[in-house]
This record gives C-alpha cells, sequence and structure tokens, in this order.
C-alpha cells in the first residue's frame, strides 16, 4: 500500500510540476509576443520604408475593409494604395523616414521621399485596434539648403520632455491661434528665447529676424500667406505638428509645420506647404483635412 501511495504522490507531482511548466512558457511567449509588437509609429515608419524596399509584408498594418484616404492624388482604400505602387518608376521609390512620432492614436512621419520626383513629406496616420484606418499627408518639393545653410529634414532628431507633451500642445495651440491666424505680430516675442530660432524653411533664415526679411521679401514681390484654420494639433514631448489651412499666393494651401520647444520656447521648425488639389482632380472625396 505504502508503495501504490508513493507512486500516486509521484505522478500527481510530474503532472502538478508539467502544467506549471506549460503556464511559465504559455507566459515567456506572451511576454516575447509583447516585446516583438511593433508601436503604431514604428508600424506608419516601416510602411513608409516598403515603398522603396518592397516589403509586402507591412500591407498587414493596414485595415483591410475601412482605410480612408486623404491624400487627394489617390483612391481611397487598399485598392488605391496598390495603385500608387503600380505607377512606380522604373528606379522604384525612395523613402527615408527622419522623424517618427505618436499621439494616441496618431502616429506621425517625417519623410524624405523620391516620389514622382524629390520631395519632403509629413505623413498622419489614425489606428485603431493597431490597424491604420486612415492617412493624411502634405508635401514640398526638395529645395536648396535655405539662406542659414539648414536643409528641410535636418536638425534635431531625439524626443525627451515626454512629460510636457500636453503644455507644448497648449503653447503652439496658442501661437497658432493668436500669431498665425490671429496676426497679432506684436506678440511673437514671447514664443521664443530672442533671436534664437532655428529655420529649416528653404526660403528662410534663422531667428525672428530671418523669418521678418522673408516676410518683408513676400510683401514686395505681393505674395501672401494666410492661416485661416487650425484642424489639428499632435504632439511628443518636444516636439509639436501643427496642420492648418490658408492661401499662400491666392492659392487654398494646406500649412504643416512642425516645431521643437525647450524650456516653453519654440527653438526649431520645419514645415511643408501644398496647395490643395481642386475638386475636379480629385479622386477621392474624403477632403484634405476632416480629421
Amino acid at each position: 500500500m505504502k508503495t501504490i501511495i508513493t507512486t500516486l504522490a509521484l505522478a500527481l507531482t510530474m503532472i502538478v510540476c508539467n502544467a506549471q511548466n506549460k503556464l511559465n512558457n504559455s507566459k515567456k511567449l506572451e511576454k516575447m509576443k509583447t516585446e516583438l509588437e511593433l508601436t503604431n509609429k514604428e508600424k506608419a515608419s516601416a510602411l513608409i520604408t516598403s515603398l522603396e524596399t518592397g516589403d509586402k509584408s507591412t500591407i498587414a498594418y493596414i485595415n483591410p475593409t475601412n482605410y480612408k484616404q486623404h491624400n487627394l492624388s489617390v483612391a481611397d482604400g487598399l485598392e488605391g494604395f496598390g495603385a500608387v505602387l503600380h505607377h512606380a518608376p522604373k528606379g522604384g521609390f525612395k523613402a527615408n523616414v527622419v522623424r517618427s512620432f505618436q499621439d494616441g492614436e496618431y502616429a506621425f512621419t517625417h519623410t524624405e521621399y523620391d516620389f514622382f520626383g524629390p520631395k519632403i513629406g509629413f505623413d498622419i496616420f489614425k489606428f485603431e485596434n493597431g490597424k491604420i484606418v486612415e492617412h493624411w499627408d502634405n508635401f514640398s518639393d526638395l529645395a536648396p539648403a535655405n539662406p542659414s545653410n539648414r536643409s528641410q529634414t535636418d536638425g534635431v532628431i531625439k524626443i525627451k520632455n515626454y512629460d510636457k507633451t500636453e503644455e507644448n500642445k497648449a503653447l503652439i495651440k496658442d501661437f497658432v491661434n493668436t500669431v498665425l491666424i490671429g496676426g497679432e505680430f506684436d506678440k511673437l516675442p514671447q514664443y521664443f528665447d530672442g533671436d534664437n530660432y532655428i529655420q529649416h524653411n528653404s526660403m528662410i533664415g534663422d531667428g525672428l529676424s530671418g523669418f521678418g526679411k522673408a516676410i518683408e521679401e513676400m510683401a514686395k514681390q505681393g505674395i501672401t500667406m494666410v492661416f485661416e484654420k487650425s484642424h489639428i494639433l499632435l504632439g511628443e514631448g518636444n516636439f509639436v505638428l501643427s496642420v492648418t489651412e490658408g492661401t499662400f499666393a491666392g492659392k487654398p494651401t494646406s500649412f504643416y509645420d512642425l516645431f521643437r520647444i525647450e524650456n516653453g520656447k519654440i527653438v526649431e521648425h520645419w514645415d511643408t506647404i501644398e496647395t490643395i488639389l481642386p475638386e475636379s482632380e480629385r479622386k477621392n472625396s474624403n477632403g484634405k483635412f476632416n480629421f
């Protein structure tokens, strides 16, 4: 009898140990899966990079039945995205993501493209349950270095001050509404640290002094730049992207402005300025904005 009881005890111990091992292995696999799961901004960057590499696996990041397109030159859904790839030039597209960010359900990127010609672009992706369901973008042609010898994408890349994201978004919101839309240019100095302002717009030099010179030169040429409506502000840490609508040289225009903030002041700026396609030439009816 004693032998039988001992044998049963050993068998039960083995069963319990095997069950515990399976549970531990399951937890390890789940942890590995979680660690391997890409963030939304990593998925967005991978999708853009695939335009150059041809990695078709990134299509899995797009919701196959619900994908709304706001690039007015591209048709809706996966079919529209596929048509773009189908019409790639002989040498293929080029896409180098310089900066990527994430704000809630949105991811946004700053990219150097050769996309039917050399361009600089911002892309915004909206995610639901880890899948892209909506996309916006804004492009400017690649241009030579500006008067301060800066390119459209060089400068600081590292994100920091994550705890100040909302504070920095509030600063840019106030700047956009007060100065860019409201036209209260006398209040410009309160948003900057003197003339310490790094500028990446291809036509403007560093500092508020550079901005002033550019405005004067535009006025001499009869060129106006008008900001009329703010559509969305997205940020991560010390970077904030502003999307506004207005006119440039009298044409309906989409302005994407990326700002870097230090100690509550705007210290660096990148942008793209794109003429909004007329309705007669659009391949979707989703609008340029509609966030």
